[in-house]
């Protein structure tokens, strides 16, 4: 019906808007060099816009994780992508390095209250069908992070460069300051680039946000609320797991490294190949969209995996892929054909990493805003942290591949993680103890219950065979007595004729002194007597 309709236009809504996502954060890195030479500064000296950028992405998860409590969920998504857009127009005519650092800033924070927002939204909205909507959300943001390179170099940006002499490319590799991912911006022919270049990227990619947000305001105009969809989704959780805290913790140290090296590869993987592999731009360009390319389609296959797969089986056949060729690019990266199959085979095991991890801990522990926004905190914490190290190192070590070996220890690091984060995950509960104790229990006493029954049986069919045996002793007993009485009763009326008024007594006597209760025999008093005058 309309909820169903309703639900499939938010879950359109929100793919169409991590498709944007994807192409505001992979743009950054083929249009970094135009970047600094707009507001004429070396690469080196503006690398901290990374640092602002994910600066705003964290206060943005942080206050999207508040915001998405009080206010409607699609008119804060809209207002954030507006936001996003208007950060978008002002990149390409910004002229001051101060300046795109708070550009970048603001980019960042609406960036961070989408992503917050529009996982909490898709789980939300589908409760426990959300695992094939979340790897469709992040699939989106993976076809725009590969659109964006070709869309800023090739589609748009297209008119080739002209060789970089030979002197020139070694004082390039020369200089200090000039980290790998961004050593191109000191190449004097970039001035031959025209601003339009780089220009027109942003503005179509800040007009493709701004009509998703208009989608989006249709959306909250049309009434709906996932208030009804939050109290749904409550009743269908299931309990904390025994260390859930220490879970979460551990999947936010989990995903800053892994967001980390994948937004510090996609960086700067396109300078590098101009500096190391001494690349042209356009082949720099091809290898960067190659990593995207193989990352986005990944994670549409993985759509499809998730129905056979468990989402822990698709984490640990990502990480030994990523530690592979992490492995490969950074110690063979020198050898071509290497670069380009280690690059592809890394983006394609960074693919489902994200979403399975989120479908993953699910299974084991509550996922609700809060935990949702500590995921988004850490994978900012990552994009913040990570590429600022690289680029820092990169200055201070020119001649050394500083983003390879940074991508082979975050690979690392993750393959560590995860097997402790398991070992905690699948941690019995102390319910689950105490139900199982209780099991027990009742099993116990059942098996006592019957036992004691079986007793009770046994006791019984021997009381009652005593009985009976006493029952038949007693009978002879009174047909001796009787027989005894009788004889005395008849001595008796021929020695005292006087006496023989007692004969209705010795019947009373012998009528009342069978078993009376129970069937146990009763001494009775006048039979005492009787006995004594016999």
């Amino acid at each position: 019906g309309a909820g169903a309709a309703l639900r499939w236009c938010i879950t359109a809504a929100l793919c169409a808007a991590f498709l944007g996502l994807g192409m505001s954060i992979a743009v950054l890195g083929p249009t970094f060099p135009n970047l600094a030479a707009n507001v004429g500064k070396n690469v080196s000296d503006i690398y901290y816009i990374f640092v602002g950028r994910s600066l705003g992405y964290l206060g943005g998860s942080v206050v999207g994780g508040v915001l998405f409590d009080c206010m409607n969920a699609c008119l804060l998504l809209a207002l954030s992508m507006v936001a996003t857009t208007v950060g978008l127009y002002g990149i390409p005519w910004c002229k001051d390095s101060v300046l795109l650092t708070v550009l970048m800033s603001v980019i960042g924070g609406s960036m961070g209250v989408l992503d917050t927002g529009g996982n909490v939204l898709a789980l939300n909205t589908w409760g426990a069908e959300a695992g094939p909507h979340m790897q469709a959300l992040h699939f989106s943001f993976a076809v725009g992070a590969f659109v964006a390179p070709i869309l800023a170099k090739m589609a748009l940006g297209g008119s080739e460069t002209k060789e970089i002499p030979v002197a020139e490319k070694t004082n390039q590799s020369d200089l200090k300051s000039v980290p790998t991912a961004s050593a191109a911006s000191a190449v004097p022919p970039l001035q031959d680039h025209p601003e339009e270049d780089f220009l027109w990227s942003y503005v179509v990619i800040g007009t493709y946000l701004f009509l998703v947000s208009l989608f989006l305001f249709v959306l909250y105009s049309k009434g709906s609320s996932d208030r009804d969809d939050k109290s749904t989704t409550s009743l269908q959780k299931g309990k904390l797991a025994k260390h859930h805290w220490a879970l979460i913790g551990l999947l936010f140290t989990f995903f800053l490294f892994y967001v980390g090296a994948e937004v510090t590869y996609g960086s700067y993987v396109f300078t590098y190949a101009i500096v190391f592999a001494e690349m042209k731009e356009n082949e720099a360009a091809a290898l960067n969209s190659v990593f995207w390319g193989t990352f986005a389609t990944c994670r549409g296959v993985a759509i499809f995996g998730a129905a056979f797969l468990y989402p822990g089986t698709m984490i640990t056949l990502s990480l030994l892929a990523s530690a592979v060729s992490s492995f490969a690019l950074a110690f063979f990266a020198h050898y071509r054909a290497l670069l380009w199959v280690g690059t592809a085979v890394y983006g394609a095991s960074m693919a489902t990493v994200f979403p399975s991890g989120i479908s993953w801990v699910e299974q084991y522990t509550v996922v609700e805003g809060k935990s949702a926004s500590l995921f988004v905190i850490g994978a900012a914490l990552g994009e913040m942290c990570i590429p600022a190290v690289v680029g820092y190192l990169q200055g201070r070590f020119h001649h050394i591949p500083v983003v390879m070996y940074a991508a082979f220890l975050s690979s690392a690091m993750t393959v560590i993680l995860f097997p402790v984060m398991y070992k905690l995950a699948t941690s019995p509960r102390e319910n689950d103890l105490k139900e199982v104790s209780d099991t027990e229990t009742r099993k116990a006493l059942l098996s006592n219950s019957r036992l004691t029954e079986d007793e009770e049986d046994e006791e019984d069919e021997q009381d009652g065979r005593e009985w009976n045996e006493a029952d038949f002793e007693v009978i002879e007993m009174n047909d001796k007595l009787k027989n005894s009485l009788t004889d005395s009763s008849h001595k008796i009326s021929e020695n005292s004729p006087a006496q023989v008024s007692l004969q209705p007594h010795l019947d009373d006597v012998l009528s009342n002194s069978p078993v009376v209760a129970g069937g146990s025999p009763q001494r009775q008093n006048g039979n005492v007597d009787w006995e004594k005058n016999d």
